[in-house]
């Protein structure tokens, strides 16, 4: 069964087609390490690893790269500005070195609790320095970058095919009309290799042309190469980095090797917020800790995220947690009552079902209409069968239907049932009996049953 995806570069889905045979190369845009990932970033994550998770699910071995992005990425989009690692190092007196150190460490938490695969390979910028400077030495040489007073830049009216990614087209884009003016950039939308540094800049290493920092995009053209090759399969990130990252690496790779460099792009759309737009600078933004804090496990995040496809928008409300959570122990029960069952089902039935779930996943990763199958599945008689093979299906969701166990239901307890066993609780403290057991019978009449524990007491539906 063949598997397609959608390829941002050509805008429709196609059959993938890997370099090398049942082999696949993957990069992914990796974090900037100053402060703790949201829930936001994470989404590209969990679409990073369902895409790996389903490519190795249909036989293909995968090396995959995801950069950690520990010096060159500006706060502003026109190269200027500072370096978002410098900016957290003045903010906590601490040293870049430090913040990168801990908050990797935070971000490789945080997708190990969300089941997320961690790379073959997770190269930092700081260690890369070399490989950087020699693609800016190339291009330079080429004729494709020029040297300012403040770095070196690539000239993008030198790459006719720059806007093919994104659809942007160079004569739409007036001076100054989508970042500040610097006046250093022949055209406005050039963009930095390499800057140069002021004496007090925390993060610089030495350069032909004096001492400076790597730009953000060339960190990834240059260890994609280094790490995956000239071409490579896959490209992966969010649609954020669609108009300016990534249609920069295809400029400044394109230019620098002479070739196409990645077959595919990609990209995971955004993840909302009560329907408006998360980001750090809103302080609208939750982490895995909080989602922990609030009672919620992460493995209940992932199968939130997994009811809608990559390329759809994702809203998140505490509302859609807890009917994830909800849906959840519902299936977590489900799966628990075909384990224990000794039946057995008809393996033809079971391979249709088999069928559904892997013409789902290879249609570009379409996880809903899989969990909904999976869904349809569970409500054949209980069966040990059922059982294995949603478990073999986990090997995509990584939903830990290894670890499920029966949940108790949570039951909703209406105003009027909460009233009368408060009322009782009152009427036990002062021993009157007469009117606790009065009010248990009202309470029984209205479809529950009460039990007194050490704590107060517990409701629960007869």
């Amino acid at each position: 069964m063949k598997l397609r995806v959608y390829n941002t570069l050509t805008r429709q889905k196609e059959e993938l087609v890997t370099v090398k045979p049942n082999q696949v190369s993957m990069y992914s845009c990796g974090p900037t390490v100053y402060k703790y990932a949201h829930i936001g970033n994470l989404r590209a994550y969990v679409f990073m690893d369902e895409l790996r998770r389903v490519l190795e699910y249909n036989g293909y071995k995968v090396k995959s790269v995801m950069n950690i992005t520990d010096v060159g990425h500006l706060v502003s989009d026109g190269d200027d500005g500072e370096d978002k690692m410098s900016k957290s190092a003045h903010e906590t007196g601490k040293t870049p070195l430090e913040i990168a150190a801990f908050y990797t460490d935070q971000f490789m938490k945080d997708i190990d609790a969300l089941n997320i695969k961690r790379p073959t390979v997770c190269p930092k910028a700081t260690d890369n320095i070399g490989p950087m400077i020699k693609v800016v030495e190339d291009l330079l040489e080429k004729g494709y970058a020029y040297e300012t007073e403040d770095g070196i830049y690539f000239s993008v009216e030198k790459f006719p095919n720059y806007g093919k990614l994104s659809g942007i087209r160079l004569e739409d884009q007036r001076h100054g009309a989508r970042v500040e003016v610097n006046s250093f950039k022949r055209h406005p939308i050039d963009f930095a290799l390499w800057k140069t540094a002021s004496p007090n800049h925390l993060q610089q290493w030495a350069s032909p042309w004096g001492m400076g920092f790597p730009g953000w995009h060339i960190e990834c053209t240059a260890m994609s190469e280094k790490y995956l090759g000239k071409v490579f399969d896959i490209h992966t990130g969010g649609v954020d980095h669609i108009p300016i990252h990534h249609e920069n690496e295809i400029a400044q790779a394109e230019c620098w090797l002479g070739q196409k460099a990645v077959n595919y792009w990609m990209h995971s759309e955004f993840m909302l917020i009560d329907g408006g737009k998360m980001s750090k600078s809103l302080g609208n933004t939750y982490t895995v800790t909080d989602l922990v804090n609030a009672g919620y496990d992460p493995v209940m995040f992932r199968y939130f995220c997994l009811n809608v496809q990559y390329r759809q928008k994702i809203n998140f409300t505490w509302e859609g947690m807890e009917a994830a959570k909800n849906a959840y122990n519902k299936l977590a029960a489900q799966l628990v009552a075909h384990k224990n069952s000794p039946a057995t089902t008809d393996p033809a039935i079971l391979k249709e079902y088999d069928t559904k779930f892997e013409e789902a996943i290879n249609d570009d990763l379409n996880l809903p209409l899989a969990i909904g199958v999976l869904w349809t599945l569970l409500k054949l008689p209980k069966s040990k069968d059922v059982y294995q093979l949603a478990l073999k299906w986990d090997k995509v969701f990584a939903l830990n239907f290894d670890k499920v166990k029966e949940v108790k239901e949570q039951i909703v307890v209406p105003q009027e049932v909460a009233d009368l066993a408060e009322q009782r609780l009152a009427a036990r403290k002062e021993k009157n009996w007469a009117l606790s057991d009065t009010l248990r019978n009202q309470i029984a009449e209205l479809g529950y049953l009460i039990k007194d524990t050490a704590n107060g007491y517990e409701i629960t539906k007869k």
